[in-house]
């Protein structure tokens, strides 16, 4: 088995830190279920500011709020503002890899979504697998 990115946020800003919640990263469900995250779902998040890596899990805020909220312990890794990528995972066979698309999005400042776009592997002519990136409407 192999762990593959599954959907992934790309350049999401910070919108709130709150050190005294259980715990987790609040998001925008809209968000979420435009790019396949589901809510109690494990993710890791980068930050791209610090370059601090955490894995936690999401709940999901506001529809329509763009938030993106590190609470409890995760508060600590990251400032309001700071760009953040966040991926969920999943473990695979090998063998399955061609024929998966995980959707990506990518930000502007105010958390609207700029991109969307899939990553995508195929079968290769002179390696084993080719690597695409396919723009989404």
């Amino acid at each position: 088995m192999i762990e593959i990115v599954r959907a992934k946020m790309h350049g999401i800003r910070v919108t709130g830190a709150d050190i005294t919640y259980h715990g987790s990263v609040t998001l925008d469900p809209e968000q979420c279920e435009a790019v396949g995250i589901y809510p109690l779902e494990f993710v890791n998040i980068w930050n791209k500011n610090t370059g601090a890596r955490i894995r936690t899990y999401v709940i999901y805020g506001e529809a329509g709020s763009r938030c993106c909220v590190l609470n409890g312990a995760a508060a600590r890794t990251c400032a309001v503002g700071d760009e953040v990528i966040i991926t969920a995972t999943e473990q695979i066979d090998p063998n399955d890899l061609c024929g998966r698309c995980p959707k990506v999005l990518t930000f502007g400042e105010d958390n609207k979504i700029e991109e969307r776009f899939q990553y995508r592997v195929g079968k290769g002519k002179e390696r084993t697998y080719e690597f695409f990136i396919d723009k989404l409407k």
